[in-house]
């Protein structure tokens, strides 16, 4: 079998690449040139898929079995990869999103049939928009798409948390190391489904050259949901220190320029989030996401601490997280103080 991945090195895509090739497909990756050293065995393609005419140049003659799109955000994006792959391959699949599914939430549990509305989230709205013209092309022109949705998928070197910077999850690692606080939005009481990234790679596999899978969206999710609070409290007891929570409301958050903390915890994190998986155990039998999150957690932090090149400082959301720590204490004090202005409430 013929797999062509667009990207294939990245935090979902990576654990796919490796069992792929250990299973013995023919795995060819398309990127600009960085990572291909984590795939030996996997052929590589340099090129930007900007340039439409360069990569139609480069995959002239070749087919696949199955096309995965794993960096595509924007409806022009997807449209592009209709025209250089209707005819070239038996199944495309795009990498869409679970935060795409509506704001606020409808049930607690959401189906694949859960309307994909977003009002607080570009990104999101962006990602809907790539699945209606994919599901036009799939009944216009029987063009062979499969829509995947992860929801918080994280792997060695990421992990879930509630709030980080643009850097990524080591300045969280390193005030909880130091024992200062960290920033949970909201009160921390909400659910949220985390998948380790080998997990996510089985139900994805499963779905690739599934012929019951094309013209279908499919979220991969693991079963297990913590609250914020849990997945904090879990990370501190691997790296030893205790949980030191500074809860601000998603609602201020959002209000911190220059950040998309809006969408992200309004239109994402802020909400209780658990999936229904019945429709992927259906298309791939025996699936199951096996790894709790403790254990995944366990294995992601070892490879922070051991690993320099991913000890990313992040000076300016450290210094964001000082100021929003000073001024919840203060808020917290000034609500101490009401009853004995005004008298019992």
């Amino acid at each position: 079998m013929k797999a062509f991945f667009i990207g294939g090195t990245g935090n979902i895509s990576l654990s796919i690449s490796k069992k792929l090739l250990a299973l013995g497909w023919e795995l060819t990756i398309l990127n600009r040139g960085s990572r291909n050293d984590l795939l030996p065995g996997a052929a590589c393609i340099t090129a930007d898929m900007a340039n439409e005419a360069d990569v139609a140049e480069k995959l002239k003659g070749l087919t696949f079995d199955v096309v995965a799109q794993f960096i595509a955000f924007k409806p022009e994006q997807v449209a592009r990869d209709v025209r250089l792959f209707k005819g070239k391959c038996r199944q495309y699949i795009f990498i869409s999103s679970a935060s795409a599914y509506h704001k606020p939430i409808l049930s607690p549990f959401i189906t694949e049939s859960t309307p994909l509305h977003n009002p607080y989230w570009q990104y999101s709205r962006d990602k809907a928009a790539c699945e209606a013209l994919l599901m036009e092309a799939y009944v216009k022109e029987g063009f062979p798409v499969t829509i995947v949705r992860p929801s918080h998928t994280y792997s060695d070197s990421a992990l879930p948390l509630a709030v980080h910077g643009k850097q990524g999850a080591w300045q969280v690692l390193d005030r909880i190391l130091q024992e200062k606080p960290v920033i949970i939005s909201g009160d921390g009481t909400n659910l949220w489904t985390v998948t380790w990234s080998d997990d996510f790679a089985d139900g994805f596999i499963g779905l690739m050259g599934n012929v019951h899978a094309l013209g279908e969206a499919v979220h991969i999710t693991s079963d297990e949901a913590l609250s914020w609070n849990q997945i904090h409290q879990i990370i501190a007891d691997i790296l030893g220190k205790p949980f030191l929570p500074c809860y601000v409301p998603a609602t201020l958050l959002g209000k911190i320029a220059n950040s998309d903390y809006l969408g992200a915890l309004v239109g994402d994190k802020a909400n209780t989030v658990m999936f229904d998986n019945s429709k992927l155990k259906r298309l791939v039998p025996g699936f199951c996401a096996r790894t709790r999150f403790d254990q995944g957690a366990t294995l992601s932090i070892a490879n922070f601490l051991k690993n320099p090149v991913l000890q990313i400082p992040d000076p300016a959301f450290d210094g964001v997280c000082d100021r929003a720590v000073d001024i919840m204490g203060r808020a917290e004090k000034e609500f101490a103080q009401l009853s004995l202005r005004y008298g019992p409430l």
